[in-house]
């Protein structure tokens, strides 16, 4: 029986890839999904701080817009005694950190470069 190698797809230094997906060919990435849905999951669940996951997968973009709503969520829940809308504001950020960690420990989720997480 004659294997085939793969070739490394353009862009991909060889040194890098760790694996391939089998449904696209592509490599995976060196993050791991369980550390970046745990990250995303335990402190948003826990304090309401999201983001960390996602900046460890290497969406900054979106991990640093999670951090920022995350103080602006802090400063509405304690700012918001007397009135009730701080208050969905911060239960609104905390489902959406719960949700995406999930999303990041049940998808098919994918790093800074478009790389499916190991």
């Amino acid at each position: 029986m004659i294997r085939q190698c793969r070739r490394v797809p353009h862009g991909y230094p060889a040194a890098y890839v760790y694996a391939y997906d089998p449904v696209s060919g592509l490599p995976y990435s060196d993050k791991s999904k369980v550390a970046a849905g745990l990250l995303q999951l335990l402190p948003g669940f826990l304090i309401g701080l999201g983001g960390i996951g996602r900046l460890y997968a290497g969406n900054t973009s979106l991990g640093v817009t999670q951090i920022v709503l995350t103080l602006v969520g802090w400063m509405s829940f304690w700012c918001g005694f007397v009135l009730l809308f701080p208050f969905v504001v911060y239960f609104g950020l905390w489902l959406w950190f719960t949700i995406d960690g999930i999303v990041l420990l049940a998808g098919r989720s994918v790093d800074g470069q478009g790389r499916l997480l190991r």
